[in-house]
């Protein structure tokens, strides 16, 4: 598999598991339609910046985007239970609700 199927591949695992289309994804990222187009059926592979703007949309740093399988658990070995039930909360969240948790957190510190 080359680095560009893998990266169209990943992308479209992502979107599936996180339940994100297409269009939701250039809404998030900024990146026009056409071009999300465009990296899905390779046509076009993503700049470091775009793929970046992408993994936030998804929760996810670049690191974890090229780890096979990883999941909250996975990504961040050592963790309580508790610690990994927040962190699978929080990649389902939206970027507005995660702000909105962030504020929370700080506010009760």
């Amino acid at each position: 598999m080359s680095a560009e199927e893998y990266v169209t591949g990943r992308l479209k695992e992502l979107c599936e598991k996180k339940h994100m289309s297409r269009y939701r994804l250039s809404i998030i990222t900024g990146v026009s339609q056409t071009a999300v187009a465009n990296i899905f059926t390779g046509k076009s592979t993503p700049t470091i910046s775009t793929l970046s703007l992408m993994c936030d949309a998804f929760g996810i740093s670049l690191a974890q985007f090229f780890m096979d399988g990883v999941d909250a658990g996975e990504a961040f070995p050592g963790l309580s239970d508790q610690q990994r039930k927040l962190l699978e909360a929080w990649e389902e969240l939206g970027p507005e609700k995660r702000q909105m948790l962030v504020k929370f957190i700080e506010s009760i510190r």
